[in-house]
């Protein structure tokens, strides 16, 4: 499929509750919550996107780094590129509601899939749109991962169990959904946790525990003496607090200070291979996108979201070619301008 066309398609499929702008730094649709916007200014959004395109890279072409292997293990997972498709789901209260949150999470799972990567379901206001992201996930042998809100732990523990009997191979949850709009306006009963609360969930599971919305070193500590295995540094799109600063602003402190204890994930502003090869080296061990398979799936379906992962995938490797990466591995500092 060619990606300007699923593009142009998304744009009409999302009945403007998404513009698929030519840039997707947020400015469009600030405040847009419930949609695909930023919260209130939209700040936290467009730093995302703005923190990370600050970001350069020192471009070298002497070197042996003509092939490189761009795979990753995660969660005991190989991985064609280390990325995954963020939890993002309410189709009908964020997407423009054309299309069934079963339709595009199956194209979302499905395309994910094919293209060699894994998905992230989610959790959302509408009880029905976890059972069916569940169901989906099932039928695809359980190949990805379910991340819940933070409800009462009760309840987290109930979905958890849930996600338990799909197969799925790492479950998490986004305690950053705290304050999140869209689950106020349903009277959805969400707040943050404690260490103790969240170390009652990571001990209710046999499976990886990932813990989505640390934005700081003090929180990245607390996840590790939680037990989780996995942190994902994220402001949740910029859609839950205003005035953050951009995830690539703070990924680097917390990499300094909790790499090798706790596998770090990050997401926000994430775009194009490019993108990925920059969150890497700011010490991320794997990236999370949104937005855009959001876009890939409302365009194309299973095959638009395989067509998004064709294309970072050779951004990917064009642009660890260009900095003298051979691996994922050899993906550091190094590769950063005046950093």
């Amino acid at each position: 499929m060619d990606y300007k066309e699923i593009l142009k398609q998304a744009r009409e499929n999302l009945n403007g509750s998404c513009k698929v702008c030519p840039v997707c730094n947020g400015k469009v649709c600030a405040g847009e919550v419930p949609g695909m916007g930023g919260t209130g200014t939209g700040s936290a959004f467009t730093a995302n996107y703005e923190a990370l395109a600050k970001v350069k890279l020192n471009m070298r072409v002497i070197h042996d780094a003509k092939d490189p292997d761009m795979t990753t293990t995660l969660f005991g997972k190989k991985m064609r590129i280390p990325v995954f498709a963020a939890p993002v789901s309410g189709t009908t209260l964020n997407m423009g509601g054309k299309f069934t949150e079963k339709e595009y999470i199956s194209w979302v799972i499905r395309g994910c899939l094919d293209g060699g990567i894994y998905p992230m379901v989610g959790d959302t206001a509408v009880d029905a749109f976890l059972t069916t992201n569940l169901e989906e996930l099932k039928a695809a042998g359980g190949e990805g991962i379910a991340i819940i809100k933070p409800w009462e732990n009760k309840n987290v523990i109930s979905k958890v169990k849930m996600a338990e009997d799909t197969g799925a191979f790492a479950v998490g949850m986004d305690i950053d959904a705290a304050g999140l709009i869209t689950l106020a306006l349903h009277g959805k009963p969400v707040g943050p946790k404690t260490v103790d609360e969240i170390k009652e969930i990571v001990n209710s599971t046999r499976l990886p525990f990932i813990l989505k919305g640390v934005m700081t070193i003090e929180d990245a500590e607390l996840a590790i003496e939680t037990g989780a295995s996995a942190i994902v540094v994220s402001n949740h799109g910029g859609r839950v607090l205003d005035e953050t600063p951009g995830v690539a602003q703070v990924l680097p402190e917390i990499a300094d200070k909790v790499k090798g204890r706790i596998t770090i994930l990050a997401d926000g502003g994430v775009r194009t291979g490019v993108d990925i090869l920059k969150m890497l080296a700011l010490g991320a061990d794997g990236v999370l996108i949104g937005r855009p398979f959001v876009t890939a799936s409302f365009g194309g379906g299973a095959e638009g979201v395989k067509t998004y992962i064709d294309k970072i995938a050779n951004e990917l490797k064009v642009a660890m070619i260009l900095t003298g990466c051979k691996d994922i591995k050899s993906i550091s500092k190094k590769v950063l301008y005046n950093y």
